[in-house]
């Protein structure tokens, strides 16, 4: 567990809870049973320019939304609750909407809640 894990409450979110995960490292779990288009959470944290383990990159439009537009950066979250410790997959059952965690499908109680990090990840990770 690093230090900062210590500074974090990780038991506050009452969808999800933090365990060890067959995926990497630790991972986000359901509590409950949770309905397919359910807000799952909010990823908290400052906004960082640097890249890292915790790290969430959102794409903003130049209107401050996540509209898709030709002026969108890139901001970078660094995690500070549960949501940090979502895992990749290629098949996830849950996707971001800017920095809000839904459910796209039926998630069943103690199944590992997962995101699809995107193309760069893939291709990193290949």
């Amino acid at each position: 567990m690093g230090q900062t894990d210590f500074m974090f409450d990780y038991d506050s979110n009452e969808l999800c809870f933090v365990a060890e995960s067959p995926v990497h490292g630790r991972g986000l779990f359901a509590r409950h049973d949770i309905p397919a288009n359910t807000r799952i959470g909010h990823y908290d944290g400052p906004q960082t320019p640097e890249n890292g383990m915790y790290v969430l990159w959102v794409e903003e439009g130049a209107d401050g939304d996540n509209a898709e537009d030709d002026d969108n950066t890139w901001i970078g979250y660094e995690g500070e609750n549960e949501l940090r410790f979502l895992n990749h997959a290629k098949r996830p059952n849950a996707e971001m909407d800017g920095l809000d965690l839904y459910a796209c499908r039926d998630i069943i109680a103690g199944e590992e809640i997962t995101i699809d990090y995107g193309e760069e990840f893939e291709t990193a990770d290949a």
